[in-house]
């Protein structure tokens, strides 16, 4: 009973922990300012996402960063509620919400980012050393191919393999960080096949 105890409060935890970085994920930084600076909606342009790229396609760099710092500080802070409230292995499923409320916003009509940013944010503070990786793998994929999308496979691949192998490669643990590589990879299906279009 006792165990039975513990394995129920940790999934009450759980739940709690999920809705709240669902609900943080969903609030789109990139929507808001573009709102508020009268720019319109981010996801009519470009590659029709509200992330980073796009606000530096038609904000430019100073505003780019800004969303990002946004979304990373963002993430940090579910990272840190999520590391006191939640048993290990449960951690990365807060993660996957976060990234989900970031691509299927409830505050936006369900269409916001790619959650690279609130993975790459979610993980720098569980794992500092996976995140400098994986932003150094962007780096130099993009540095290769100039595709962003494809960097930012790299590096969702080496941040989920780095929560991974934090966590002892619990099965819970995995599950979760391979779930919000799943996740990043279906948000850019656009992206792909626009490539594959332009190969035809």
């Amino acid at each position: 009973k006792g165990f039975q105890r513990k394995i129920k409060k940790a999934m009450i935890k759980l739940i709690l922990i999920s809705v709240v970085a669902y609900l943080a994920g969903s609030v789109n930084f990139a929507i808001i300012f573009f709102k508020l600076t009268g720019k319109g909606d981010p996801r009519l342009l470009f590659s029709g996402n509200a992330g980073t790229t796009n606000v530096y396609r038609q904000a430019g760099f100073f505003w780019a960063a800004v969303i990002f710092l946004l979304d990373i500080g963002r993430a940090v802070l579910i990272a840190i509620l999520t590391v006191h409230w939640l048993p290990s292995s449960f951690i990365p499923w807060a993660g996957f919400f976060l990234v989900l409320g970031n691509s299927f916003p409830c505050f936006h009509n369900f269409f916001g980012g790619k959650g690279v940013a609130a993975f790459l944010g979610f993980t720098a503070f569980l794992v500092p050393l996976a995140a400098m990786a994986a932003a150094g793998s962007w780096l130099l994929v993009y540095g290769i191919c100039r595709r962003p999308f494809i960097a930012s496979f790299f590096m969702a691949f080496l941040l989920a393999a780095g929560q991974a192998h934090f966590f002892n490669f619990s099965g819970v643990a995995v599950t979760g960080a391979a779930a919000t590589f799943i996740l990043i990879l279906f948000n850019h299906r656009r992206n792909v096949r626009g490539m594959m279009r332009v190969k035809e």
